[in-house]
């Protein structure tokens, strides 16, 4: 049976934070007799107090918090990041699930107006980022079951480790504040410990005859390799991917329940598309002579995580993207074996923009496989009568909206194989045959959709008109349109910063005194100037000119020489932009390599 934590081992469900001159104090206040948590406000130091200290000036600010996600140091400062704002999301294997609906960071960095000029200067770039940090989407968590756990894996911990606090019990690549709860774990503070897990969290409950099922699909993102859609891409020496994101579809049914796990992932070898202002940057393959080595790593690890593997590749056959395919392809030939199949089917030759109803052919070709890996189900006895021995690993180039379309295919076909096991479907019976399981079932596949593609492109998916409504629609064209848009702006001139944020609370990046001190690397002339709305308003000013020059040319002929002269400048400036692309585009400042 599932169990929640050892009760001793409880977390905190509700606090009051008091913000005092010198300190934070952390206090229980949801009827724990614990002690608080004071936080220094000069160095982030922490300690317990047995009661809160009076204030001997102004009086301290008070208010409620929900959860502490954790410390981060930087250069001379800590930073404080805590739950101010929550929402139930629903319940997991029937323990509640929140949604943190706001997150704050509180400064312990007095001790930084001390520091010399140059560090004061870093360390207020460093804490600017944390700024974007706060607004970080997609992040759950729970007070009594660990969430970053699938329910079969859940189910297969010892009875030792249920006895441990959540952190302890925690997959730490799904752990979202791994990184952050570091001084909390130093200091032994498991009360205080909160798991946090970035992804999806979507239920819904629908009557089929006389049976209410209950349907909950959950997203858990890697942090391994975690960022945006254009800073990070393919995977790193160790294998370890882009967007690789693990989905769970559990249904509950008198007493059963059912669970379904399928995993996303870049394309795991040594790739980029390194943003430059054009559309569709070029893909570069890196390093080509340790694709086949670093696949392997892969495939390795998801065979000891989940057993059978069968990657479905979605990506074109020709083109850039037919680079890709066939280094892809290649590089898996020689650990093809009877627990590691590929399949590529070339989704958008097939079912180009709106006939996805052709992902059937998919299906044909890997419907064998699914059958006899099965899925975990439990009894209402809560004994395991079946276990998931295999998982689809699907990919296209974002992993992200024909990989949408796909795993919704696939969910839907094993929930039918499941209703059937439990007597609920006949042989013939579809989902499709129950319009209202039917209308609800898509909404949960296309929010979850929505939900990973904003975390890793900024924008919700495309073609997830389709996977809501079963059709393309004419409006959701429409939304895909500004969507692709609305991600070339983000990629271009917002997801550097984001990306930075990210690698400093995941600790990609570590601080250091030595080397972020260190003289940087100077820039290049372009890169020095360079401006894109400096660049964009020149070009905007030239045509304008040029514009009212030509407006004036039938009272005086010189205008027509102006107007060239302010047409010529403004299209000088655009090919200047133009081969200085990458000059112009918001990129990473934090020095690392790539890889």
């Amino acid at each position: 049976m599932l169990a929640k934590a050892d009760p001793s081992q409880k977390l905190y469900t509700r606090m009051r934070l008091w913000e005092f001159s010198d300190q934070y104090v952390v206090e229980p206040s949801d009827g724990s007799s614990g002690s608080c948590l004071a936080i220094s406000r000069l160095n982030g130091s922490m300690n317990l107090l047995d009661e809160i200290p009076s204030s001997t000036g102004r009086a301290p600010k008070i208010q409620t918090i929900f959860g502490v996600v954790g410390i981060l140091k930087l250069l001379a400062g800590s930073y404080l990041f805590v739950i101010t704002e929550r929402e139930c999301a629903g319940s997991y294997l029937g323990h509640p699930i929140f949604k943190v609906s706001k997150l704050k960071v509180f400064p312990c960095d007095l001790s930084v107006k001390n520091s010399p000029e140059e560090q004061k200067k870093m360390e207020s770039e460093f804490s600017s980022m944390l700024k974007v940090a706060e607004k970080t989407p997609g992040l759950y968590f729970s007070y009594d079951v660990n969430i970053t756990l699938s329910a079969q894996r859940l189910n297969d911990l010892g009875d030792e480790s249920r006895l441990l606090p959540l952190w302890r019990q925690a997959e730490p690549r799904f752990l979202w504040n791994n990184y952050m709860l570091e001084v909390l774990i130093d200091n032994k503070l498991d009360h205080y410990m909160l798991p946090v897990i970035q992804g999806s969290f979507q239920n819904f409950q629908s009557a089929i005859g006389k049976d209410t099922i209950d349907v909950t699909l959950i997203a858990r993102r890697c942090t391994r390799r975690t960022g945006t859609r254009m800073w990070r891409r393919g995977a790193d020496p160790d294998g370890y991917v882009a967007n690789f994101v693990e989905s769970e579809q559990i249904v509950h049914l008198n007493g059963f329940t059912a669970s379904f796990v399928q995993v996303r992932g870049s394309m795991p070898f040594l790739w980029e598309q390194t943003v430059d202002l054009t559309y569709k940057p070029k893909f570069e393959i890196v390093k080509p002579e340790e694709a086949s080595r670093v696949a392997e790593r892969h495939f390795l690890d998801l065979r000891k995580k989940y057993g059978n593997v069968l990657a479905v590749d979605l990506v074109n056959k020709h083109g850039g993207e037919g680079r890709l395919c066939e280094k892809y392809a290649n590089s898996v030939q020689n650990i093809i074996s009877d627990d590691m199949r590929y399949v590529h089917f070339d989704f958008h030759r097939i079912c180009g923009h709106i006939h996805f109803e052709r992902l059937s052919i998919l299906y044909d070709q890997i419907e064998d496989f699914l059958v006899k890996n099965r899925y975990y189900l439990l009894n209402e006895n809560g004994e395991k009568i079946e276990e998931q021995i295999g998982i689809v690993r699907t990919n296209c180039i974002d992993c992200l909206d024909r990989t949408n379309v796909t795993q919704s295919m696939i969910g839907r076909k094993m929930l039918e194989i499941q209703l059937r096991r439990l007597g609920v479907f006949d042989a013939d019976q579809t989902i499709s045959s129950h319009p209202s399981f039917d209308d609800c079932f898509k909404i949960l596949w296309a929010n979850h959709g929505d939900d990973i593609s904003i975390q890793y492109s900024g924008t919700p998916a495309l073609k997830g008109d389709f996977v809501r409504y079963g059709k393309r629609t004419s409006q959701g064209i429409i939304n895909d349109g500004i969507n692709s848009l609305t991600r070339y702006y983000l990629n271009n001139f917002v997801d550097g910063t984001k990306q930075d944020a990210i690698d400093l609370l995941q600790g990609h990046y570590i601080v250091s005194v030595s080397r972020d001190m260190a003289s940087k690397k100077p820039q290049g002339k372009v890169e020095a100037v360079a401006s894109f709305r400096l660049a964009l308003a020149l070009i905007l000013m030239g045509f304008v000119f040029a514009m009212m020059s030509l407006r004036r040319v039938r009272y005086d002929i010189w205008h027509l020489l102006f107007s060239l002269l302010w047409a010529g400048l403004s299209l000088a400036m655009v090919g200047f932009v133009k081969a200085n692309g990458r000059a112009f585009c918001n990129r990473p400042r934090l020095h690392k390599p790539p890889y």
